[in-house]
């Protein structure tokens, strides 16, 4: 198993440490929902440098882009970001990415954690373009810092403003270390990601940096299980869970970013063909008010028939009631339409309502 350069770090503050993706990581270090409400109330540090980094540059890296992610990204420009995602030619996701415009000849893509080598294996064998193609996951360390107070300590951290708009980026000197920092996250809350490379006695610098200026704000660090519980609020998908190489962009709500009006990209003539066929199934939020714990594979029933299943399910900390997400037959997947979950046989009343389940300071 892999451990990132905050490993040390994790365990000086006792974290209950989990594989996941390859990786060993904190799922929490003290209270899941304390960590939770830190972030929606203040400030949490989310160590996420399990995620992956790969470059693509040379004279015809945007076409490469283009041509294996579903969003615009002509549209980018150097220090602007972009959420897409990638898919075969089946039009089922190979993934979702953030796409990071460096320069005309150069962008990031940053990948999940678990998809790594695979969307690496993926691009290159999909590179028609000779584009140079690499992945530095291993290098970088990758910090999230969100929350309403996340700007006043990238401000202190970094010794001056730091005015980026939403899903924007610039190149920042934090504790003698130069880094990409954008204006990013998967909370729903004002967030920073911190990209950078160096050794576990600079990556704990710059951890120790982060908490000594959010102490005032009662900054706390942020396991995996309240970074999924924050994601799923927001009704964001998560790839394994809610979307995956079974599932394309267009059922799973991803439309927003799946341009089909731009030139060909893998999956295009699929989606087309989807979109003009009509949808059968459909990924929806749902909020239960009885006391009950949905889980990804749980049923989703009305008048006893299966109508769909639970891709993700929590009980939110925010609401204090039980919230999840599946793909529903499209017929049932309207807003205000009554479901079951069914749990372990019995079920659970439940409404189709809208997402996000909680407002966002970007919606």
């Amino acid at each position: 198993m892999k451990k990132t350069k905050f490993y040390p770090v994790h365990e000086k503050l006792n974290a209950k440490i989990v594989e996941f993706a390859g990786y060993l990581m904190p799922i929490q270090y003290s209270s899941i929902i304390a960590e939770h409400k830190a972030v929606r109330s203040s400030a949490g540090v989310f160590d996420v440098s399990h995620m992956g980094e790969i470059f693509i540059k040379g004279d015809r890296a945007l076409d490469f882009v283009q041509h294996i992610t579903v969003n615009d990204a002509s549209k980018l420009f150097p220090g602007r970001v972009q959420y897409s995602a990638m898919c075969y030619n089946d039009g089922g996701i190979v993934d979702d990415l953030l796409v990071y415009k460096i320069s005309d000849n150069e962008y990031m893509l940053v990948v999940n954690a678990s998809n790594i080598e695979k969307d690496y294996e993926w691009m290159k064998g999909n590179n028609k373009f000779n584009a140079v193609i690499e992945n530095q996951s291993d290098e970088f360390s990758l910090l999230a810092v969100q929350g309403p107070n996340s700007k006043k300590i990238i401000c202190e951290i970094s010794g001056g403003p730091v005015d980026f708009e939403y899903y924007h980026f610039g190149r920042l000197t934090i504790g003698g270390i130069e880094m990409i920092v954008s204006r990013t996250g998967y909370t729903g809350e004002l967030g920073f990601e911190l990209y950078f490379k160096g050794n576990e006695t600079a990556a704990e610098r710059i951890w120790n940096l982060i908490l000594e200026a959010g102490k005032k704000f009662n900054i706390l660090p942020v396991g995996l299980a309240a970074r999924d519980s924050l994601r799923l609020e927001m009704g964001y998908c998560l790839y394994g869970n809610d979307i995956d190489k079974t599932t394309n962009p267009l059922e799973a709500g991803l439309g927003w970013i799946t341009k089909l009006n731009k030139p060909d990209f893998i999956g295009k003539e699929s989606l087309l063909k989807f979109k003009s066929s009509g949808f059968k199934r459909k990924l929806a939020g749902m909020k239960a008010e009885e006391k009950a714990f949905p889980r990804h594979s749980y049923d989703i029933t009305l008048n006893g028939k299966k109508i769909g299943m639970i891709t993700s399910g929590t009980v939110s900390p925010t609401l204090e009631k039980p919230i999840a997400l599946g793909y529903i037959e499209q017929e049932y997947s309207s807003a205000g339409t009554k479901v079951n979950f069914n749990i372990r046989g019995k079920e659970i009343p439940a409404e189709i309502v809208k997402i996000p389940f909680i407002r966002g300071i970007n919606n």
